[in-house]
């Protein structure tokens, strides 16, 4: 699964650093992006980056990514053509929920906070940036593996895999809520962004269904074959786990001041997922 997976996490950090490019605006943004999308479905050649955008890029490694493009793309290229059609699927979804992101909080800012309208935004937000993930990995997997990616039923293993990637990106919002509050934007669907007792009410609303997802999660990886593919998909669920432990009962100042899983913590969870994810659990009858 390596090369796949591999050149499918480079495309999306580089729609990532495009996205995410403040120095920017949104029109420009948007234009890379779309450049971006056409080049990965092999509509267009490699896009020619503005100067001040790359000049504007905080860390140079990812102005390093940018201007290697040509180079991931050819990398497409020479992939495997149903590896290769797994990978633009997945990098199209997550370009459009990053379009989606510049369109809707293009005008946002902090006294101008712009909020999703429903829970059904949100879910096709989640979806869009992180459920296809989940997707992408079951789709990849079977391909490349086949029953040694998994003896369970594709279908069960996808609806687990899309909740999961969703549940990840969940608690990334929630983690994050305070944050994205100061530069205009709230995914959570709420009336009011600015009453902190609503807004606490929500984020503990949607905690529960991350804790559902992530438990979703869990059991996928715990369906896979290889003890380094459990291993290595168990790992993301764990850590989420210990931040909704703290997000689940916190407060607004709890919230302000940003919950964030020790480092420490962290190289503990990568032990435990290696030496405790044991032999698969038996495909659901």
């Amino acid at each position: 699964m390596r090369a796949g997976a591999s050149l499918g996490y480079l495309l999306a950090r580089t729609s990532d650093t495009l996205a995410d490019a403040a120095g920017a605006s949104h029109d420009v943004r948007q234009h890379c992006l779309s450049q971006f999308a056409l080049a990965v479905a092999g509509e267009a050649g490699v896009p020619r980056w503005p100067i001040y955008l790359l000049n504007s890029l905080p860390d140079r490694r990812e102005r390093r990514l940018l201007e290697c493009a040509g180079e991931i793309l050819d990398w497409l290229r020479r992939l495997p053509e149903a590896e290769a059609r797994l990978v633009r699927e997945v990098v199209a979804t997550i370009i459009s929920g990053q379009s989606l992101d510049l369109e809707r909080f293009g005008n946002a800012d902090r006294d101008h906070v712009v909020t999703l309208p429903d829970d059904g935004a949100l879910e096709d937000y989640a979806w869009r940036v992180a459920g296809c993930v989940g997707a992408f990995w079951t789709h990849l997997g079977f391909l490349t593996l086949g029953n040694r990616f998994s003896r369970a039923a594709p279908d069960l293993l996808l609806e687990k895999g899309i909740a999961y990637g969703k549940g990840l990106q969940l608690v990334n919002i929630l983690r994050d809520l305070s944050d994205d509050l100061h530069v205009g934007r709230c995914y959570l669907p709420i009336g009011d962004p600015h009453d902190a007792d609503e807004l606490l009410a929500t984020h503990k609303h949607w905690c529960r269904r991350a804790q559902d997802w992530i438990s979703a999660g869990e059991e996928y990886a715990g369906l896979l074959e290889s003890r380094r593919l459990r291993a290595a998909t168990v790992l993301p669920a764990w850590i989420a786990r210990k931040t909704l432990a703290t997000l689940a009962d916190a407060s607004w100042e709890t919230l302000q001041a940003r919950v964030k899983v020790p480092r420490g913590m962290i190289y503990q969870l990568v032990l435990k997922s290696f030496f405790q994810a044991g032999p698969p659990a038996a495909p659901p009858a």
